[in-house]
C-alpha cells in the first residue's frame, strides 16, 4: 500500500517550485477533487487539481489536523 498523506484546512505546505513572488510556502484553504491554495507571501490564491497538488507538494511545514485532534 502507498503512502497516504491527509491534508486538512490550514496546513501549510512547501512545494517544490516557488511562487513568482519567491515564497514557496502556500496555506491549505479548501480540499476535495480541487485543492485552494494561498500563497503566504503575497496572498495568491490557486486552484489546482487533487494530483497535481500532491505531486507538487514537498512537504508539510505545518499541520492544522493535529492540532484539532488534540483539542
Amino acid at each position: 500500500m502507498a503512502d497516504f498523506v491527509r491534508y486538512y484546512v490550514g496546513d501549510v505546505v512547501q512545494m517544490k517550485k516557488a511562487h513568482p513572488c519567491g515564497c514557496n510556502e502556500w496555506e491549505v484553504l479548501r480540499i476535495g477533487v480541487d485543492f485552494v491554495i494561498r500563497c503566504t507571501g503575497c496572498g495568491h490564491r490557486v486552484m489546482i487539481p487533487r494530483p497535481k497538488f500532491e505531486k507538487s507538494v514537498k512537504k508539510r511545514l505545518k499541520c492544522a489536523g493535529d492540532e484539532s485532534e488534540k483539542a
